[in-house]
């Protein structure tokens, strides 16, 4: 299955929504959502910086990772951006890929 890094940022409203809750609630809801998905989360961690929330989730395709993060977004207390995670070998197997590009200029 697919995996996925969903990074995520909470709104004022999705602070309050920690603050008032707690942590393991917002992991319980997102843990929720990707099952509901037919996904299993990997890992989910807070963090300092840019960024408010880290997980990793194996979901089933590109789709459900798209439904995952319109549901967090239209939900108003975060945002998400999405990154798809490849496995070493599926790095392998696009570097052996055959292409024909042409570099600019070239």
């Amino acid at each position: 299955m697919p995996k996925y890094l969903l990074e995520v940022n909470y709104t004022l409203d999705g602070i309050r929504g920690v603050k008032s809750a707690g942590g393991s609630a917002r992991v319980a809801a997102a843990k929720e959502l990707i099952e509901s998905l037919g996904g299993k989360m990997e890992a989910f961690y807070f963090a300092f910086g840019g960024t408010d929330v880290y997980a990793i989730a194996d979901l089933p395709d590109s789709s459900s990772a798209a439904a995952a993060a319109l549901a967090v977004s239209a939900g108003g207390g975060a945002t998400v951006r999405t990154v798809v995670l490849l496995t070493p070998a599926e790095m392998d197997e696009a570097a052996a890929s055959q292409t024909t590009y042409r570099p600019p200029g070239s």
